[in-house]
């Protein structure tokens, strides 16, 4: 073995956890200081104990966070793109039954749906909604797969 490239080993090193010698093993320093050993570690003792080295539960717990931020837009953007969001104008109604609609609270799609699920009559009540417009809206919600 070439002399002086090794570093000087001690045997009985201390093993210092919160300024108190818990143990002593062998090891290239003569103290070495530790935060966690199995005397007080939770799964050696049983104890719940939260273990925050350098803010990592509140760096978890701001990705968490962020995380349900962005669930949460993602579903209110998934929400509007739904077709039952989506305005009256997009019918392809004439200007007069559209304006029929939105005058009377009708302004999406979801809206004369669940209005022509009471049936045909609550639509055609309508002043400026006739027969051709109802034949539109049926087709529309057709294509989208609304009603059968």
């Amino acid at each position: 073995m070439k002399e002086e490239i090794h570093p000087k080993w001690y045997p009985e090193a201390k093993v210092i956890c919160n300024g108190e010698v818990v143990m002593t093993v062998g090891s290239t320093r003569p103290e070495l200081h530790v935060e966690i050993w199995s005397g007080n570690h939770p799964f050696y003792t049983g104890q719940q104990r939260l273990v925050d080295t350098e803010g990592q539960v509140e760096r978890f717990m701001r990705r968490l966070h962020r995380r349900q931020e962005i669930q949460t837009e993602f579903e209110q953007q998934a929400e509007a793109a739904s077709p039952l969001a989506a305005p009256v104008e997009e019918l392809g109604l004439t200007t007069r039954a559209q304006k029929a609609l939105r005058d009377e609270g009708l302004n999406t799609i979801g809206d004369v749906l669940e209005r022509y699920r009471q049936g045909e009559d609550a639509l055609l009540a309508i002043t400026g909604v006739g027969q051709k417009a109802l034949i539109d809206i049926k087709r529309f919600l057709r294509n989208q797969g609304m009603i059968e």
